[in-house]
This record gives structure tokens, sequence and C-alpha cells, in this order.
């Protein structure tokens, strides 16, 4: 391609400076990428726009090239030469106020942004990166959005390279959920491809006696991009490269190299020689031929490997494998473009989240897809709302009742009248028979390969209250299920801020647990995730009424009933202050960003689980709160001899005080940081003021007397 073909378009404005012409510039720089010209051509073409962009003072579209930018260099592995790039795109979009005129520009910049920094190794600000370009994206987005999965893939990254691999797990298989969910035809995606080849990479990453199933979701990869005849993408070498890093583990070296120099070739013609990845990748093949070469005569293929061998066989010719020289034999290193996760550990006990999925996946889809085909692309399927399971802490004492096989549909008013009715007959008569194999994965009867070992299960029986209008799961209209969670059919106008106050913190996480496993509407997804945009105005007035109950509870009234003797009272003042502080950790956090506090059997699960989350705000006082109810029984009713080492009730009541005034002030510095408050006083009633001085509306509903 000419440089003539790409020059920027710039035309006259009134005042005699030029404009720049950001969607020609975007087609220019796609049209360098699709030629394969990146190495040679790129960077003089987005320094040439960058400077067009300063000369026409359009900050807009200098922030456009700094992105593109940002990309370029990142995939040419100039970490260090970005770090200047990053801040200056921050600097300009925040000079933009883009995060109001714009939000999802906004939420796309600092997801660049986070990416960058993370490839550059500064994982400190990354992860604050991605926890903003993540609240901002869950604002912007909708539920089912394609770029929610992009983040949530980079996330998985950077707590893989942090050596955080299950939180690498969650993020990826909440990347791929999405995208399975949003896919017109999953079969031939490129962004399901590169999910699978992340998992692949972090299965191995993990354990390397899980490279079956690296393998396994390799060839899914695979697969994918020959479906879609999608070979010739830079991102097939990720899938490439990642089959051959699981045969290599496996010890399938003759595949491990095939593998290598396939992708090898696949990354010179779309990047060049001279990249970080080119030759980690050559680095890889080499430690491949040397393990081949000494142990050649060991060596051998497992089916998948053989089947892969085959199918290869007409790709070949398409890409001459590129060798490189000698270097000293290592272990490969492992290198994606998109991600990496990790893998759930060997237990016979299945969730009911997981086995739901099971159910679904097995039984369900194929429901739909024979005589409901025409509504197929308009059923939403998944488990939210009740039972122990959708919060995803049950366990094998939550299955004496209610536990079984289900999923929930749900149909639009419309759909329903059609088919709803029909619909749940079939949904009852399918069958609820499964077992779980030695890797703790279910499959029903008819389905899956479970062998002689597999585990038998059984569902327990229904209460009646999950049964006839009380079901927990079957086809429901939208409307109707939420209605009889929150006796709203969908979420309160942002405004109407009496019904807002009308949800309890238990109703809120119940309406927007679980998990959704398909959506193609996203009217399902929409509608619940209005339950968790929680009005600014009512998240800070919950904020005073927490805080004044701590204060009330905690803070007097707990001193006053252990003085006075009535130990029944003070253990209900603790009760209140433990509620509240849960409460409050939920809301400082943001409710559309950790969802809200359930219900008292899970607040502890949930506070625990949410304390182990990276920059988590008040992370620590979940201990200090189980702290408290550990000594309560000792404070408020221990004698002489009683309590801790038989030392009576004093020290028990001392350490729980301190303990209340402690979180109290973690609170108060924490209202500091988020600039909801000027004070420095620890006695947290008299911080509601301030708190209530950032709520915008008058309503009297939302301000304390």
């Amino acid at each position: 391609m000419a440089d003539s073909d790409v020059n920027l378009n710039m035309n006259n404005c009134d005042d005699g400076c030029a404009t720049f012409d950001v969607q020609r510039f975007l087609r220019g720089l796609d049209a360098i990428f699709d030629a394969h010209k990146a190495p040679a051509q790129a960077e003089p073409y987005l320094q040439k726009a960058r400077t067009e962009a300063e000369h026409s003072h359009d900050d807009a579209g200098l922030l456009t090239v700094l992105n593109e930018t940002m990309g370029f260099y990142r995939s040419q592995g100039r970490h260090t030469d970005n770090l200047p790039i990053i801040r200056e795109s921050l600097s300009i979009a925040e000079h933009l106020h883009l995060q109001e005129i714009d939000p999802q520009a906004w939420a796309t910049t600092l997801i660049n942004a986070a990416t960058g920094m993370r490839a550059a190794g500064q994982y400190e600000e990354a992860e604050q990166l991605y926890r903003r370009a993540l609240d901002a994206a869950t604002s912007a987005f909708s539920p089912t959005d394609r770029r929610l999965a992009a983040l949530h893939n980079n996330m998985s990254m950077l707590y893989s390279e942090t050596g955080r691999l299950n939180q690498a797990k969650r993020e990826l298989e909440q990347a791929l959920d999405l995208l399975e969910q949003s896919s017109p035809d999953a079969s031939a995606d490129i962004d399901v491809a590169s999910t699978h080849t992340n998992l692949a990479l972090l299965f191995l990453q993990m354990d390397r006696h899980w490279a079956s199933d690296a393998i396994q979701h390799a060839q899914k990869a695979l697969t994918i991009y020959r479906t879609g005849h999608l070979e010739h993408s830079a991102h097939y070498a990720s899938a490439l490269a990642g089959y051959a890093q699981a045969c290599y583990m496996a010890g399938c070296l003759q595949d491990a190299v095939s593998g290598y120099e396939h992708a090898l070739s696949v990354i010179e013609e779309c990047y060049g020689r001279n990249t970080d990845y080119y030759h980690t990748t050559a680095a890889n093949l080499e430690a491949a031929k040397q393990a081949l070469h000494k142990h050649m005569p060991s060596a051998h293929k497992t089916r998948e490997s053989q089947e892969y061998q085959e199918s290869q066989e007409s790709l070949k010719s398409q890409h001459s494998p590129k060798s490189s020289e000698s270097q000293q034999s290592s272990e490969p290193h492992y290198m994606t473009e998109s991600g990496a996760s990790s893998i759930p550990a060997i237990s016979h006990h299945i969730s009911g989240l997981a086995l739901s999925r099971a159910f679904w996946n097995d039984l369900g889809k194929p429901l739909l897809a024979g005589a409901y085909s025409a509504y197929q692309g308009r059923i939403a399927a998944g488990l939210v709302g009740y039972g122990s399971e959708c919060f995803g802490f049950d366990d094998e004492f939550s299955r004496d009742h209610d536990f079984a096989p289900r999923f929930c549909l749900w149909l639009t008013d419309e759909d329903y009248d059609a088919i709803g009715e029909q619909l749940q007959t079939d949904y009852d008569a399918l069958s609820r028979d499964f077992t779980v194999d030695e890797q703790g994965k279910p499959h029903f009867a008819g389905h899956g390969s479970a062998d002689s070992n597999a585990l038998a299960a059984s569902q327990s029986p229904l209460t009646p209250r999950a049964q006839g209008e009380f079901r927990r799961d079957g086809v429901f209209r939208i409307g109707d299920f939420f209605e009889r969670i929150t006796l709203f059919r969908e979420a309160p106008a942002q405004n109407d801020y009496a019904s807002w106050l009308s949800l309890d913190d238990a109703t809120l996480a119940t309406a927007t647990n679980g998990q959704v496993f398909a959506d193609p509407l996203g009217v399902f997804s929409k509608t619940r995730q209005g339950f968790k945009f929680m009005p600014e105005d009512i998240r800070l007035s919950l904020i005073s009424r927490r805080l004044g109950m701590m204060a009330q509870a905690g803070q007097y009234n707990l001193l006053r009933m252990l003085q006075r003797g009535d130990g029944a009272a003070a253990m209900l003042s603790i009760h209140e202050f433990v509620n509240a502080t849960a409460s409050l950790v939920f809301l400082i956090n943001e409710p559309v960003s950790v969802g809200y506090l359930p219900y008292y059997k899970w607040q502890f699960a949930a506070m625990r689980k949410l304390s182990r989350r990276m920059a988590t705000r008040l992370a620590g006082v979940c201990e200090q709160l189980e702290d408290i109810l550990r000594l309560s029984s000792a404070a408020c009713f221990g004698g002489a001899g009683f309590g801790e080492g038989g030392k009576g009730a004093k020290p028990a009541a001392e350490h729980i005080i301190a303990t209340v005034e402690r979180i109290c002030s973690d609170v108060v510095d924490e209202l500091l940081r988020e600039g909801l408050t000027e004070s420095h006083e620890t006695f947290v009633e008299w911080q509601r003021p301030y708190v209530e001085d950032h709520i915008k509306s008058d309503a009297s509903c939302l301000h304390s007397l």
C-alpha cells in the first residue's frame, strides 16, 4: 500500500485551521493492518496523524490517535515508550470530561490504559485502572456488550501475571459466558476462540496434570478458527501457540513442534519478526525441537493430537514453517494475546450453579433448538433468585432440600402468551437423572461420558416454598419473575426514592444474584441490571443511615447496656452494629460492582468473598466483625471464670468496645478517601451531615432529621 493511500483528509475550516478526519484516519490504519504492513508503516502513520490532530487543536481526535498508538506499541513490546502515551491519553480524557459526555469512550480509554500498564509491568496502577474501567463499563455498556468480555479477559491476564490464578479463572469464565450469550454463532466466533485459548494456557500454568484439558480448550479454539475461516487472523497464532504449549506439557513433542512452527509463520505475517511475540514463540519452538530430539524414541501422540494433525495437513501448505537458530533448551514460556485463567479443584460435590449450567447445556438447549427453534433467539436462560446455590455458597450441607437440576427460562409477555404453558410442560418432562464424574463434572442420562467410577447424585425433596406459585425454576414472564422477588416488575425509576428505600439489601441481592447462561434479546439482563443501578442519592442516604445505626448501637448503647448488666440488650446492640456495618461495606464498594449484602445466613460468606478481592474498600472489617461475634457471648453473659481463658466478661467486653471503635475509625478514614467527609471525628453519627451534603435531591426521605 502506498503512503498516499492512507493520507488524512484535511479540510480548511472557517478560521483557516485544518480539521482532523478521524474516520479516514481509522480507515487508513485498518488498511495498513489488513495489508500486513504494520511493522513498517503503522508507526510513521500514527506519528503523522498525531501531528495533524495537534495542529488542528482537536483533542478528541488526538485521543483517538493515542488510543490506537497504545495498542500498536503494546503489540510491538515497546512498553516503556507506551507509558507517557498512556498517561497523556488519560489526561486528555479527563480534560475533555469524557466520563460525562461519552461514557463508552471513557470506559474504552481506561481499558486501553490499564492494559498498557499491565503489559509494562505496572501492576498496581493497572489494577486501579481496571477497577475504574469495570465501574465505567458496567454503567456505559449493556450487560451483553462484548467489550465487557474483553475487559474480563484483560483483567484475567493481570491476575494471572500476579499469581492470583483463581481470580483469573473467574474473570475468564465471565468473559466466556458473556460471549456465548451474545454471539449469533459461537461456533465461528473469534472472541470465543481466543477465550478458549486463554483457558487452555491457564490450565497449563496451574498444573501440567491438566494438559489434556488444556488441549481440549485449545482444540475448541482451533476448530472455531477453521469453522469461521479465520486462519489468517493474528489471534490464530495465539491459538496455535496455545495448542503447541499444551502438547509440549503433555509430552506430544512432534505436535508441539508443528504447532509452534505454524504459529511462528502466522506471527511473522501479521506482526513481523522484530517483536516479543515472535522471539518468545521462536524460543519455545527451539525448546520443543530439542526436547523432541532428546526423546525421539519415546515420543508419542494422544488421540486429540492425532486428530489435530490430520486437520492441519491442508493448512500447512498455506504457511511454510519458519525455523530459527538453535537456542539453549528451556521450558516454553506462556504467550497469548488475550489472557489466561485457572481450573476448578477435583471435587465430587457439584455446585448448584454448575449443575444448572450442565442441565441447561445437556437438555435445555436441545429442547429450545427443537420444538421452539423459532423462539430460541428470544429466550433467556440461567439461574437467579432464591436458594443458596444462586449465591454460589451452597455446599454438601445445602442439599437436604430444594436441591435439584434446574434452570429458569425468561420470556417476554408476548412470547409467554404464545408458548409459556407448553414450554413449562416440556421443561417439567426433562430428565433429572444425573451423575457426577471423578472430575466433578455432571452428566445427564444419555449425555456425556460418565464412566463406571462416576458418582451418582440424587436430588433432594422440594419443600412447599419451592413449588406451585413459589417455584424457583421453570418458565417465567420476565416481569413476573422480578415482581415475585421485589414486588416490582422492573427497577423503580431513578428518582422514585420511596420505592428504592422500600427494597432492602437481601431483596436486591436475591434479584441480582446467580448467572445468566443465555440472553439473546438482552431484556432479562437489562431488567436485572436495573436493580443493580442503585441511584447515587439512595446509596448516600443509606450510608448515612448505616452510620447512624453503627453509632447508636455500637458506640453508644452497647457500652451502656454492658454497664447496666443487660446482656440481652447488649447482644442485640452487637447484632444491629454488625448488620449495619456489613451493609455499609457493600454500599461503600458500590452495589453495581459488588452486588448487595445477602440475607443473614450468607452475610459473612459474602463478606469474606468480598474481602478477598483486590482493592476492596474496608476489606479488614469482616475479620473484625467476626472477632466481635466470637467474643459476644462472653462479653454479654459471662461472669467470673467464663469467657476468654476463664478471665470473665470484662476482657471480652473491653476487646469488643475497642474493636467497634477501630472499625468506626477505619470507616471514617474511608469516607475521607472517598471525599464524602471533611471531618476526622470518629463518632460516626457526626459524619452523617457531611455525607448527606453530597445528596443532590432535597427529598425529605433521603435526609436525616
